[in-house]
């Protein structure tokens, strides 16, 4: 069984759900420290003009570290009417526009109070489009404390994993020997991001999962998971 643990992020990229689809068992790291400085509460979409940032306001203070799961969004900011407004302006004209629109209207119609929960309800909504069925869990459900990379043996060992699968930045900090020691496979993502149909010129890579999904509809899932080539369905 395969396990990847990854920190929830706003309107993921395509390899977050790349390394959802190739798991058993897709863990949500919600309480673990927030990183200001993250993909928690913000990711990029592809207008007319370019890459803009779509960022959600969180009150976040200097001396504040509060987990991912307890970060509160900064409300007296109408954040939710520029971003659905912004990205109904950058996907008009895009193939699928009107299969995917509702998505946000729904979830932007209602006031979140934590980040969590919005971020969760986007992955949800963009796992059912996308046709993921993968069963998700929380690190903070699991009771399994400590932290750095025992921590993460200890969540494969308690569901039973053979397999860890994580991203190429943690090749930097990870402790291989506690994996091979604990008879598990660490595996690195290696994600080679796909080149698809866009709107507005040239091809821009890394943006949020939503600009593949208004452009190429159900086939997003094989072009991101490499099944098949954009140039075969566009």
């Amino acid at each position: 069984m395969r396990v990847v643990v990854l920190q929830p992020g706003y309107l993921p990229w395509l390899g977050f759900f790349d390394q959802m689809y190739k798991s058993d068992v897709f863990i949500i790291y919600d309480d673990v420290q927030y990183d200001k400085h993250g993909w928690r509460n913000r990711n990029r979409i592809k207008t007319a003009q370019g890459v803009q940032w779509l960022t959600i306001p969180v009150l976040i203070k200097k001396q504040d570290n509060p987990l991912i799961k307890e970060v509160l969004i900064n409300n007296k900011v109408d954040w939710r009417r520029t971003h659905l407004k912004s990205i109904k302006q950058s996907y008009s004209r895009a193939p699928f526009f009107d299969t995917y629109f509702e998505i946000f209207e729904e979830i932007y119609s209602k006031e979140w109070k934590f980040l969590i929960d919005i971020d969760m309800a986007f992955i949800s909504a963009l796992m059912e489009k996308l046709g993921l069925t993968t069963e998700i869990r929380f690190s903070s459900s699991l009771g399994i404390t400590g932290k750095g990379t025992q921590r993460l043996v200890d969540i494969c060992l308690h569901l039973g994993a053979s397999e860890y699968l994580t991203g190429d930045a943690a090749e930097d900090y990870l402790d291989e020997s506690l994996f091979r020691l604990n008879g598990i496979e660490l595996q690195y993502h290696h994600y080679q991001h796909p080149v698809y149909n866009q709107l507005y010129g040239e091809f821009i890579p890394y943006l949020s999962v939503i600009d593949l999904l208004f452009n190429h509809g159900e086939e997003s899932l094989d072009i991101l998971t490499h099944k098949k080539l954009a140039k075969e369905v566009g």
